[in-house]
């Protein structure tokens, strides 16, 4: 028989918007309390790819998605499944796809990634050579431009944010690796 989580797990891969969109709600929610990052541990090889598929998922199913994987991802164990599993790829490529609309989130989510050595290591593409700094690469690139343009806006409001704020937090804890 399966328990409640087994059968919300399932719902993420629902069908149905408005279902998906209540059980990710409901994962969110619990995994902003300390109990509720425990629960997923012994799913998490189903709720984390389950998660990390609705990234590509409409704003409302998406947004919520990677506010749980962020909040996932500051237990040490399960953001090193995450690294496993290519979530840091999947946050990159999902970060330049037009018209993403969960950046902040995403860069969020590589801020807790790079604090594990092998989240450094992946988004540092270490080993391969053809690539190795590319990702690094396009995030500098990202701040820079967002910091340019934000000085150009002197206008701009706290709601507002530069979806790339966090990118400073990603070069201080790769810069922790040799």
């Amino acid at each position: 028989m399966a328990t409640e989580l087994e059968e919300l797990i399932g719902f993420l891969s629902a069908p149905s918007p408005p279902v998906k969109k209540a059980a990710v709600d409901i994962v969110r929610d619990s995994t902003g309390s300390e109990d509720g990052l425990h629960s997923p541990s012994n799913h998490a090889n189903t709720v984390l790819p389950s998660l990390s598929r609705l990234l590509s998922d409409d704003k409302e199913v998406s947004e919520p998605a990677a506010e749980a994987l962020v909040n996932l991802a500051q237990n040490a164990g399960l953001a090193a499944k995450m690294v496993e599993m290519g979530l840091i790829k999947i946050a990159m490529d999902m970060l330049y796809k037009p018209g993403s609309s969960i950046t902040r989130l995403l860069v969020m989510l590589l801020v807790n990634l790079t604090q594990l050595d092998d989240g450094i290591s992946s988004l540092l593409q270490i080993g391969d050579d053809k690539m190795q700094g590319l990702y690094v690469m396009k995030l500098v690139r990202s701040f820079c431009r967002s910091s340019e343009t934000s000085a150009s806006h002197s206008f701009i409001t706290p709601l507002q944010d530069d979806p790339f704020d966090h990118v400073g937090s990603i070069l201080v804890n790769i810069s922790k690796k040799e």
